[in-house]
């Protein structure tokens, strides 16, 4: 059965819900990708031999995702969703078979912005569809959907990234590729979906497309990010990163220049920011997606390096957290389609944020796990009071013509905060760990229970690699140095001799939280300025074939 909406008429119940399936389909298809992989990246890393270099992987999918975002929005907006929405997903599944043929973390981070060119498409046109066919007031309604979606990738994802991980190999190939390639059926079944049952009438809009601006916009971000990915090696003042700094300012420059040449038909309208509740939400967005990306990336690292959970575990320890997100959205989500109020919940969403990353920071290596858990619900309660209340009011801001490029804005300011937070945080981690590390071995090594491990014959042949590193320099940065090419000889080390290295990795995952909290201090005071705007009671579709339907009767 198909969805045809050709009238001015709302649309029924049983059309939204049946382009609902359609959207899921594709949303479903990036959820999961997203936790499969965060629960299999440090075996990944590992068997590439690039710990260190993990960042690449996320920040380059991140990048591109980015990038895009805004242009899915721009061009849908012109030519109708279907078609993007449809790209969006080809292109997703291409980068997946790609990244099953990774050799190395470098390579794997290219095929995995190929990946991010389709999953920009993803979640921006999903919402500007919901955003088009759904008032605002009958949102929450259809929000059980959605999160049915998460609720199930959140889940399985790590059941399903934990056992590719694990397994050595499945039909020939190495489990972990499998992470990647899973994604080839289940975007086939999306593009089935999609075709069968997304179907809206859309009234083409004759507007040039401001490719200018993303080229813009693609050259003063990439710099800056690969400065922020790069700068501990290379040194914050070295000739290559004060090249990237030189060419990301004079890129920016020029496409702020370029959006305000072209007005309306800019990729990121500027007009847009001089509304109120978009410029607020944007701005909060920002900060918002660097402590949520910051938060993600490093508990993950710290139940599997620290506490010693495998994949599967680690990624299901991390659903109290989910539960959380789930439970705010639903909460926030019914109190707004009654009230038809939004603004507190950001507010307090924001605030929960700030207080869970500064209690994450008190979080040390023996902590004991369900007291991390309990922190867990209240960082994702603040995220699910964000999500949806956040871009619902930029979309009830906007008039109905720009309800995509408003979402890919919504959007697009979050994801640029959730690269910025990847790559800034991660660096931070990976900088901190050496030292960190080389201090809780000065300051463990000496103690009677590390020297008594170290005569354990079970022991003898890390005691004779620290013999090694003593005798040509300092040994424990060189067990720093080796831990961040391959942790995985932590999971079967003694204990006794392990406790440096959890302890170096906890201590310097503090820093990272309370990098966080800082963070989320600037998010909280901009949240305050938020305005409270009334919702609207028709859907942006419904709106919109009014208004050309009136253009027709005037002709």
């Amino acid at each position: 059965m198909t969805a045809t909406a050709t009238t001015d008429q709302p649309l029924t119940h049983r059309q939204i819900v049946t382009i609902l399936v359609g959207l899921m389909s594709g949303m479903f298809l990036a959820a999961l990708d997203q936790t499969i992989v965060a629960t299999a990246i440090r075996t990944i890393a590992d068997d590439l031999k690039g710990l260190e270099h993990q960042a690449w992987a996320t920040t380059a999918y991140l990048i591109t995702s980015t990038i895009v975002t805004p242009l899915y929005g721009k061009l849908s907006d012109i030519y109708g969703r279907k078609k993007f929405f449809t790209a969006a997903i080809t292109i997703f599944v291409i980068g997946s078979v790609l990244c099953t043929f990774a050799t190395s973390m470098f390579e794997l981070a290219a095929f995995r912005a190929v990946q991010g060119l389709g999953a920009g498409g993803l979640f921006s046109l999903a919402l500007a569809i919901i955003g088009d066919i759904v008032p605002p007031r009958e949102r929450a309604k259809y929000q059980g959907y959605f999160l049915a979606v998460f609720g199930t990738s959140s889940v399985l994802g790590p059941v399903i990234g934990g056992f590719f991980a694990g397994a050595d190999s499945i039909l020939g190939i190495t489990g972990w590729r499998w992470v990647f390639l899973v994604n080839v059926p289940i975007g086939i079944a999306a593009l089935a979906l999609v075709s069968r049952t997304l179907h809206l009438r859309h009234q083409r809009l004759d507007h040039r497309i401001d490719w200018t601006g993303a080229a813009l916009l693609s050259v003063s971000l990439v710099p800056l990010l690969l400065v922020a990915e790069q700068g501990r090696e290379w040194g914050w003042g070295s000739t290559n990163a004060v090249v990237c700094y030189a060419i990301g300012v004079v890129a920016g420059v020029l496409f702020f220049w370029q959006e305000h040449r072209m007005g309306d038909e800019a990729i990121l309208p500027l007009s847009l920011f001089r509304n109120r509740t978009v410029a607020v939400s944007s701005a909060a967005s920002i900060l918002i997606g660097i402590a949520m990306f910051g938060g993600l990336a490093s508990l993950p690292l710290y139940l599997q390096i620290v506490k010693g959970a495998s994949p599967t575990e680690a990624g299901l320890l991390l659903v109290p957290m989910t539960l959380g997100i789930m439970s705010g959205s639903i909460i926030s989500g019914q109190v707004i389609s009654r009230t038809g109020r939004y603004r507190w919940f950001p507010i307090v969403g924001v605030g929960l944020l700030m207080v869970s990353l500064f209690v994450f920071h008190y979080v040390e290596f023996d902590t004991p796990l369900w007291q991390t858990m309990i922190v867990m619900v209240f960082f994702g309660l603040g995220l699910g009071f964000n999500f949806q209340p956040l871009t619902l009011a930029v979309q009830n801001a906007v008039p109905p013509q720009q309800i995509g490029v408003a979402t890919s804005t919504a959007t697009f300011t979050r994801q640029i905060g959730g690269t910025i937070g990847t790559a800034v945080f991660l660096t931070i981690l990976f900088s901190l760990v050496p030292e960190k590390i080389a201090a809780a071995m000065r300051s463990v090594a000496p103690t009677p229970e590390f020297q008594t491990a170290l005569r354990d014959p079970a022991n003898a042949e890390f005691a004779r690699q620290m013999s090694q590193s003593q005798a040509s320099g300092d040994a424990s940065a060189a067990a720093s140095s080796g831990v961040l090419q391959d942790s995985s000889f932590l999971s079967t080390l003694d204990e006794r001799l392990a406790k440096p290295f959890l302890m170096g990795f906890s201590e310097a995952m503090d820093h990272v939280f309370l990098v966080g909290a800082a963070v989320m201090v600037v998010g909280f005071v901009i949240m305050w300025f938020l305005p409270e705007v009334e919702l609207r009671k028709g859907s942006a579709y419904q709106e919109r074939n009014e208004a050309d339907a009136e253009a027709a009767a005037g002709h």
